[in-house]
């Protein structure tokens, strides 16, 4: 799989039934200023397609969000619910995308490369005018919106990958994606005790490296938000709610440890952060998806999500979110995450 849980051609219940590996973006194409790839930047040509229940969706959320590029990069949202063909556009009129005219994503993948056999995986951005896949890089991707789409960006648009930095910044990333972003799905599609026990083990040793590194920063890397954060946020904000049990990552919660759990309060309270997250979409595709390790198909009620709204204090540790820029205004029209799936409190 190359992005979060990509609906292959083996089925949903053959999660947890097989050794879990996730595969390499096939389609690595970039978008990029100079169109070295044949899919230069340009405001309303392309269509990021994503699941508010991915996590490796979620990332480009954020970013487009943060740096403003929604009037430029458009954006369509699938059912949490995928069958086996491939994520769905059920949430639209007829089952159709209004802007792509598919009805399942496969069929970009399918313009792209006919017989694709692969897994359809989110993120992914799709040419409008010709209806094929750009990429499904979800690692590239969310950099790429940074650095090669600055043309494009709102005025005040923080720097998420600062040149200076970017070294410190990928060498965090690397330790986080290996460790927890997939070490979760590691151990919670694990086919054997020793392995869901190296990947519980590599999850909990990265959060306690995780806690003690924030314990006196605001933030992973200097003192603004960087793309660090995003991919970090990601997987904190599904821990409780999914992983926690789910995928039987249950030594503790996020919001038993007083560091993380703050930290997690003080991202999801920023603007282009907790109002992106739909948590009826997480856990309705976790819980109902995954059948191969939830037969019953029983999604619980918890946690208490309006938590995630009381004071964290991580202001006292100085740090400037947005740096020299500005935080986003509220989501456009259409794109506001409904007030039935978010925990109440500020912004419902």
């Amino acid at each position: 799989m190359s992005g979060a849980d990509d609906g292959d051609r083996t089925g949903n219940t053959e999660y947890g039934r097989r050794t879990f590996k996730r595969s390499r973006s096939h389609f690595a194409d970039r978008i990029t200023a100079d169109g070295r790839d044949g899919w230069p930047v340009e405001a309303g040509r392309y269509r990021l397609v994503v699941s508010r229940a991915c996590p490796w969706a979620a990332r480009a959320l954020v970013v487009r969000r943060l740096l403003g590029l929604e009037d430029s990069l458009s954006l369509a949202v699938a059912d949490p619910i995928q069958d086996d063909r491939s994520w769905r556009f059920t949430l639209d009129p007829d089952g159709l995308d209004p802007v792509l005219g598919i009805h399942l994503l496969r069929d970009a993948y399918d313009a792209r490369e006919t017989g694709y056999p692969g897994g359809v995986s989110v993120p992914a951005v799709v040419d409008v005018p010709s209806g094929k896949l750009v990429t499904n890089d979800y690692q590239q991707l969310t950099l790429d919106l940074s650095t090669e789409w600055t043309a494009l960006h709102r005025p005040g648009a923080p720097d998420l990958y600062p040149k200076a930095h970017r070294d410190e910044i990928d060498e965090v990333m690397q330790g986080v994606y290996r460790d927890l972003n997939n070490g979760v799905y590691r151990a919670g599609f694990a086919v054997g005790q020793q392995e869901y026990e190296e990947a519980y083990g590599d999850v909990f040793r990265r959060l306690d490296q995780l806690s003690q590194r924030l314990a006196d920063r605001r933030y992973l890397v200097g003192d603004t938000l960087t793309e660090a954060d995003i991919r970090l946020f990601t997987t904190l904000v599904r821990f409780d709610a999914v992983y926690h049990g789910h995928f039987k990552c249950n030594r503790s919660k996020i919001a038993e440890d007083p560091v993380l759990w703050a930290y997690l309060r003080d991202l999801y309270q920023t603007p282009g952060f907790g109002d992106t997250v739909d948590f009826s979409d997480i856990k309705r595709h976790y819980y109902l998806v995954h059948t191969g390790i939830n037969p019953t198909g029983v999604v619980p009620a918890g946690p208490d999500l309006s938590l995630l709204h009381t004071p964290h204090h991580r202001e006292q540790l100085g740090g400037r979110p947005f740096g020299d820029g500005t935080p986003p205004g509220p989501p456009p029209p259409g794109e506001t995450v409904p007030v039935a799936h978010r925990p109440p409190g500020r912004g419902s």
